[in-house]
């Protein structure tokens, strides 16, 4: 049995979970969120818990069991608290400016870089911090993962656009010493 298949989900007050053949709507203070459901996966719900629950114990099905039982924990909790991640710029004379929907970098290039927001993501800026937050767990990975991308930590200096907490992997430059 999967271990976190198995656990029931908790609904708080304020979310509903509608559970139809092909789709799992889960409504809560923050919008509506929908996941796909998976052939031999089924979803109940009783009162105030989720469960779910697998045909049978061949590997594909138990392999979809704890990913539905996540994907719709995460909608829950996406739907109540929401998620954040956070990422730093570093770097002499980077930037980054929010400008209604867009963020606008300077961050080494010889233009001004713009990344629009996804519909359901908010950001703020603070210094050199940026905070990419909504509801839905993929989409604010999703959009983090894009602002990142726009400049990678280079692992000499380690400037560039990171995760707060990151660890980046430092090389060591030339050695400076000639062989003869």
């Amino acid at each position: 049995m999967s271990r976190i298949g198995k656990l029931p989900i908790e609904i708080p007050n304020g979310v509903t979970i509608t559970v139809d053949p092909d789709v799992i709507t889960v409504k809560g203070p923050k919008g509506t969120l929908q996941q796909a459901t998976f052939e031999g996966i089924t979803v109940s719900v009783d009162g105030a818990t989720c469960v779910v629950e697998r045909k049978n114990d061949e590997a594909e099905y138990r392999s979809k069991h704890g990913l539905m039982r996540t994907l719709i924990f995460n909608m829950v909790t996406g739907l109540t608290e929401g998620f954040e991640k956070k990422l730093e710029l570093t770097g002499v004379g980077f930037r980054v400016s929010l400008a209604g929907p867009e963020l606008k970098f300077s961050i080494g290039y010889s233009h001004e870089v713009t990344y629009r927001l996804p519909e359901g993501i908010t950001a703020s800026v603070e210094k050199n911090t940026i905070t990419v937050s909504g509801y839905d767990k993929q989409q604010v990975g999703q959009a983090a993962a894009e602002i990142r991308a726009l400049r990678k930590p280079e692992p000499y200096k380690g400037k560039g656009i990171a995760y707060v907490g990151e660890r980046i992997i430092r090389k060591s430059g030339k050695s400076g010493t000639g062989k003869e």
